[in-house]
């Protein structure tokens, strides 16, 4: 067996996709491919339109076209989940609180790549800014752990490639940061260790940087939104407030900035959305660019996990944030 097509994992359960958009197609035949005993007549796909259905059909994979609401959601996926399945959210405008607690509920497994609310969870006027962050979100989420019993299935929250992947790469960051400046960065096992080797290196700012080159091979229309990924999801984000993790270290404050008045504290938010501002940021190819601050869940989570306490009092904290150059017809339709 090669290793393009090596089994990983045995999975005896059944697979749920909720939501089956750029992401799920593309992770669909890797999970097949790496995923042992996993056979297209244990997995179903639950979605809100018709993206993807010939994808399904390829594989010979039950689509079902049914947009998942606060009233029906249980109705919908009760006869597709029970307990040692798998419920795999890679949906908008579905709550991800209410599908960890029915995972929980059904004794499935659960993973998602963002913390996603109801509709009109991101952009209610009714719904005050801090309320509607990310930031909030992830409290919710982590306000569940109060619930949690030894017996119930594990959830994992907000572990894509960004969030998620990165937050790895940022500890390998640290340890070839490390190794480069001569500093015995031991063998750092809990967060403690991680914060206080983040703070011994002087690591102040964190970017997660993106810039996505990607030429779509048709040109992008007037009044067509375009991106590479979500056009749903990008928007959504897009439309939340800008959300930044802020640094102990950070003096001036940002004239339309905001603390929030609850929870941690890692992080705040700014009176705009992360559309409309704009970060300097490097990559490795691109060099310099301008990105958009983007609300995204690792600015909020490493800002907090880094932070660094003593007899309560802050001591170090990085400031995080994502900063994404789209493909240049997203920055187009978002412009348009």
């Amino acid at each position: 067996m090669t290793a393009e097509h090596q089994v990983h994992v045995k999975f005896p359960g059944r697979l749920v996709f909720v939501g089956f958009g750029s992401i799920g197609q593309g992770v669909l035949p890797l999970i097949l491919r790496h995923v042992g005993g996993l056979t297209p007549d244990r997995i179903a796909i639950v979605t809100a339109d018709d993206a993807g259905r010939e994808e399904a059909a390829q594989y010979g994979i039950r689509f079902i076209k049914q947009p998942l609401t606060r009233d029906n959601f249980k109705h919908v996926l009760d006869p597709l989940v029970g307990r040692g399945d798998f419920l795999l959210n890679l949906s908008v405008d579905v709550s991800s609180i209410a599908l960890i607690r029915y995972a929980w509920e059904k004794g499935a497994l659960y993973l998602d790549t963002c913390i996603e609310p109801w509709p009109g969870g991101y952009t209610d006027p009714a719904i005050p800014p801090s309320r509607r962050s990310n930031y909030a979100l992830r409290e919710e989420a982590l306000a569940l752990r109060k619930d949690k019993t030894p017996n119930l299935p594990t959830a994992v929250v907000t572990h894509g490639a960004n969030p998620g992947l990165v937050q790895h790469f940022v500890k390998q960051a640290l340890l070839n940061l490390a190794k480069d400046a001569g500093v015995d960065a031991g063998s750092p096992a809990t967060r403690e260790d991680w914060a206080r080797l983040a703070m011994t290196l002087g690591v102040k700012t964190i970017h997660i940087a993106e810039r996505d080159t990607q030429i779509p091979s048709v040109p992008k229309q007037p009044g067509e939104f375009v991106n590479t990924w979500s056009v749903d999801g990008f928007v959504s984000e897009g439309q939340q407030p800008a959300e930044l993790g802020w640094g102990s270290h950070e003096r001036n404050f940002p004239r339309d900035g905001r603390r929030h008045d609850f929870g941690c504290g890692s992080a705040i938010y700014l009176m705009q959305p992360g559309a409309a501002t704009r970060v300097r940021t490097w990559t490795p190819k691109a060099g310099p660019i301008h990105g958009f601050l983007i609300t995204h869940g690792e600015s909020i989570t490493m800002a907090d996990y880094y932070t660094v306490k003593e007899n309560e009092q802050l001591k170090y904290r990085p400031t995080v944030h994502y900063s994404y150059h789209p493909c240049d017809s997203a920055v187009l339709s978002v412009h348009e």
